[in-house]
């Protein structure tokens, strides 16, 4: 027969299935919040570099790549074809003005340069000949002209002679007509004397001019040849530091082949170079910021190449401290050039991860201790900060660090 079970015992066996129910959810619950913390990658706080949206003035630039170089430096080519005797000097070495370089062999130079000396002395002889010959030939005609002139006088006397005997009845009109024509006949052979001696002044003039222009002419190369062997004897022509020297002895060399280099290492300036698509952003007169590791040098864009080549347009910034001790030559720097100015807009810290203007996917912290991915727009930027178009507030902070291994994360747990 069966038996009535207390009430008490009853809600005891209630109270019992309930407990174990609930541990049961319990568990479920800690199992399930083991596994979405298991799920959620976390990150180290201290591998984070964070910053925070501000509001301020951006001084937008463009970004451009650099390179060290000496304020000045001037290659020395060989004049003439020739070859190295003696080098003096090795790269490296500091050199005063007029210090000698290196020794060509001039000995073929030298010797056309003695044969036109004395082709010079012959030419400038032949030119006072000729100005003799001309002087004599000038004055033959002068004297035929005065012996012309004083026959034309005699032959005037003696027609008015014959007019006059004839009207006197001494004389006969066949002798004034011979006295006529004579006189007739010397005027005209004076005149004539008289053009040739103009025309003859004229043509030996212009042909004096002529040689003489030749002869001004052959100095001129003379004084080049002269120029040209003086430069042979390569010599520093300023103080500086012989960065380059070509010290194959016994190496023949052409015409305009660079022998030394000479730099100044004491002043730099920066060749900069940019995609042309950002060519109009670039001017001379332009601000323009160099940055060497941690260090921001000041300069001025002084002049801008006005073809592109390869795609690139190159400029050049002239440093105001352009002796600073972290200019070293050939040295790689990033080049930022100012063109505009941006108040009052939401920024954040400049960094590896912008590569222009757009949309970009950046880890925003939403809470003490866990990132949030968020569609970010960014605008113009400097080499400071990054101008915040739409997604971010004021107060807000962002990863600006590398997070390229969490690109498939949405959220991370900060540890």
């Amino acid at each position: 027969m069966d038996r009535v079970i207390p009430k008490e015992e009853r809600q005891k066996e209630r109270r019992k299935m309930m407990m174990k129910y609930g541990a049961a959810a319990l568990a479920v619950v800690v199992v399930l919040w083991g596994l979405v913390a298991m799920m959620r990658t976390g990150v180290k706080e201290k591998d984070l570099v964070f910053s925070a949206v501000s509001e301020g003035t951006i001084e937008v630039s463009v970004s451009a790549s650099g390179k060290v170089v000496p304020a000045f430096e001037e290659m020395i080519n060989s004049p003439i074809s020739t070859r190295i005797l003696e080098v003096y000097r090795k790269g490296g070495d500091s050199v005063e003005v007029g210090t000698p370089i290196l020794k060509l062999d001039l000995q073929s130079a030298e010797t056309d340069y003695k044969k036109m000396l004395d082709e010079e002395q012959m030419r400038g002889h032949k030119l006072k000949q000729l100005r003799l010959s001309n002087q004599t030939k000038l004055n033959d005609l002068e004297m035929q002209v005065k012996v012309a002139a004083m026959k034309l006088n005699r032959m005037k006397v003696e027609l008015r002679n014959e007019q006059y005997l004839d009207s006197l009845g001494s004389g006969t009109t066949d002798k004034v007509r011979q006295a006529e024509l004579s006189y007739n006949v010397s005027k005209l052979e004076y005149e004539q004397l008289q053009q040739q001696l103009a025309n003859e002044r004229q043509v030996l003039e212009a042909e004096y001019q002529v040689q003489e222009l030749e002869f001004s002419i052959f100095r001129k190369s003379l004084a080049e040849t002269k120029r040209t062997l003086d430069d042979a004897q390569v010599r520093s022509p300023r103080k500086a530091i012989l960065t380059y020297i070509n010290n194959q002895i016994g190496a023949q060399v052409n015409q305009g082949t660079q022998l030394a280099v000479i730099s100044d290492l004491s002043h730099f300036k920066v060749e900069g170079e940019i995609a042309d698509t950002y060519g109009d952003r670039v001017a001379a007169g332009g601000r323009a910021i160099v940055k060497i590791g941690r260090d921001k040098l000041e300069g001025t864009v002084s002049s801008v190449t006005p073809l592109s080549k390869n795609g690139v347009i190159s400029f050049i910034v002239q440093l105001q401290d352009d002796s600073n001790r972290r200019l070293r030559s050939g040295l790689k720097t990033d080049v930022y050039v100012m063109n505009a100015v941006k108040e009052g807009v939401l920024r954040i810290q400049n960094g590896s991860y912008y590569v222009g203007r757009g949309d970009y996917e950046l880890f925003v912290r939403v809470g003490k201790g866990e990132l949030e991915k968020r569609k970010i727009q960014l605008g113009d930027s400097n080499f400071e900060y990054v101008e915040v178009v739409r997604g971010l507030k004021p107060g807000e902070e962002v990863v600006v660090s590398d997070m390229s291994q969490y690109k498939n994360k949405k959220r991370l747990t900060v540890k």
